[in-house]
C-alpha cells in the first residue's frame, strides 16, 4: 500500500514556527465514527442496477483530529483508519476494491498570514489509500485563503487554489482548480454547549484524464462534497456528532449520493 502523506503538511508547519510565536488555540480529538449511506446512495452506486460508481457500504472509521492557531497563522490535519479491523491477504487479493476493505484517509492544511491582512497563502494534501487492490488518490490545492471572526460565535474560512492530482490508475497533472470552506458557529441552548459546522469543497475544470470513475459514466467537470454537522459538547471531554454527509460527482459515482455519520469525540 502506498504509505500516506497528507499529515506531513501539518508536521512541516510545526517544525517551521517562529520561536516566539503566540499561540491563540489549538486542539486534538480521537472519536469513533459510523458513516450510514441512504438507501438512495446504495442504489446509485449498486453496478446491479445501473449505479453510477463504485458499489458503497456503511463502515466505520476512528479518527485522530487536530489543529492550532498562532499569529503567523494556522494548521490543521486529520488521519482516518476505516473499517480498521478488516484486511486482505495482499495487493489486487479476491477481495480487490471490496466495500469493506481496509482504508486510509488523511489531510494536513496550512494557512500563512500575508502581512496584518486577513488573507492567507493557503495550502492543502489530501490522501486517501484502500488496501485490497492498491488505489490511492493524493490532491494537492495551492492558493489563497481569507478569515473571517465574529464575536458572536461565527467563524469562516473560504479558500481557492489550483488543483494537482495524482492517482494510480490515472496518472498526475493539474486537474483544474477546487474552492471551498470551513465554517463554525458555538452557540449554547440553557447550560449545554453546541457548534454547528460545515466543510465544503467544489473541483472545477477538471481534466478529462481524472474524470473516469470505472463504469460507463464519467464524472462531469464540476463535482462537490462536503458535510454538515452539529456537535453537542458532553461532560468528561465528550463531543456527540450528528454529520450529513454530501457529494455529487465525487467519491467515484457521477451521481447525487449522501450518508449520515454518527460520531462520539474524546477530546484531549
Amino acid at each position: 500500500m502506498k504509505v500516506t502523506v497528507a499529515m506531513t503538511l501539518l508536521s512541516a508547519g510545526l517544525m517551521t514556527l517562529p520561536v516566539a510565536a503566540e499561540q491563540f488555540y489549538g486542539f486534538m480529538d480521537l472519536s469513533i465514527n459510523y458513516l450510514d449511506w441512504t438507501k438512495k446512495a446504495e442504489d446509485r452506486t449498486n453496478p446491479d442496477i445501473g449505479g453510477r460508481g463504485g458499489a458503497k457500504e456503511d463502515f466505520f472509521y476512528i479518527e485522530l483530529e487536530g489543529g492550532a492557531g498562532f499569529d503567523w497563522g494556522d494548521v490543521y490535519g486529520f488521519i482516518d483508519f476505516e473499517n480498521p479491523t478488516n484486511s486482505n491477504d495482499g495487493q489486487f487479493s479476491d477481495e480487490a476494491f471490496a466495500t469493506d476493505g481496509f482504508r486510509i484517509a488523511a489531510k494536513g492544511t496550512l494557512a500563512y498570514n500575508l502581512g496584518s491582512s486577513n488573507w492567507n497563502a493557503y495550502g492543502h494534501l489530501y490522501s486517501f489509500t484502500e488496501s485490497s487492490s492498491g488505489f490511492f488518490d493524493q490532491n494537492l490545492v495551492l492558493g489563497v485563503s481569507y478569515d473571517v471572526f465574529t464575536d458572536f460565535g461565527l467563524w469562516f474560512k473560504p479558500f481557492i487554489g489550483g488543483h494537482y492530482e495524482q492517482q494510480s490508475f490515472a496518472g498526475s497533472g493539474w486537474n483544474g482548480g477546487m474552492l471551498g470552506w470551513v465554517l463554525g458557529y458555538d452557540f449554547a441552548i440553557g447550560e449545554q454547549k453546541f457548534s454547528v459546522t460545515n466543510w465544503h469543497e467544489t473541483e472545477f475544470a477538471r481534466d478529462d484524464q481524472f474524470r473516469s470513475n470505472g463504469t460507463q459514466y464519467q464524472l462531469a467537470s464540476v463535482g462537490w462534497n462536503g458535510a454538515v454537522a452539529l456537535w453537542w459538547h458532553l461532560p468528561n471531554n465528550l463531543t456527540g456528532g450528528l454529520q450529513y454527509r454530501y457529494a455529487d460527482n465525487k467519491l467515484g459515482t457521477a451521481a447525487y449520493h449522501d450518508a449520515i455519520i454518527y460520531s462520539l469525540r474524546y477530546n484531549f
